[in-house]
């Protein structure tokens, strides 16, 4: 499946049946996106072998964000508002994951802190370098067996 269009950010890595993503804005470092490679739009649909290989992929997300930035916690979700909007493309399913930091993590000579860790407000877009975002996919694809 092609995510043309759909935002989902730069190409970190994928699997069989899920491509991952590092989010355009990285309020939270090391925000990523783990998109369905066929088109579904319900997660109720998923098939087992999916399931199977998106637990492969939360364990290797985790690890590597803790392991190359001390991330604390993670947040998970699936959320597919933007799709029934006008003028977007359809329904696909995909995750966002978001880690959470207690202490701030300086990557390039930038500072990502996490000042409302332990509650989920929304925080506007951050711009990085793509020197940065580049560092950061470096970072985690350290810690990621492919």
């Amino acid at each position: 499946m092609k995510f043309d269009g759909y935002g989902f950010g730069k190409y970190l890595y994928e699997r069989k049946r899920w491509a991952v993503f590092l989010a355009p804005n990285q309020s939270n470092l090391g925000t990523c996106v783990v998109a369905l490679k066929r088109r579904e739009e319900f997660l109720g649909n998923l098939k087992k072998d999916e399931w199977d290989e998106m637990i492969l992929i939360i364990s290797e997300l985790e690890n590597s964000v803790r392991k190359a930035f001390g991330a604390a916690m993670f947040n998970w979700g699936v959320l597919l508002n933007s799709f029934y909007r006008e003028n977007t493309p359809p329904p696909q399913l995909h995750w966002h994951f978001i880690p959470r930091y207690r202490n701030e993590v300086v990557v390039n000579g930038e500072v990502f802190d996490d000042p409302f860790f332990g509650y989920m407000r929304p925080r506007p877009p951050r711009n990085i370098s793509e020197e940065t975002l580049q560092e950061i996919r470096n970072k985690m694809l350290a810690w990621i067996k492919r």
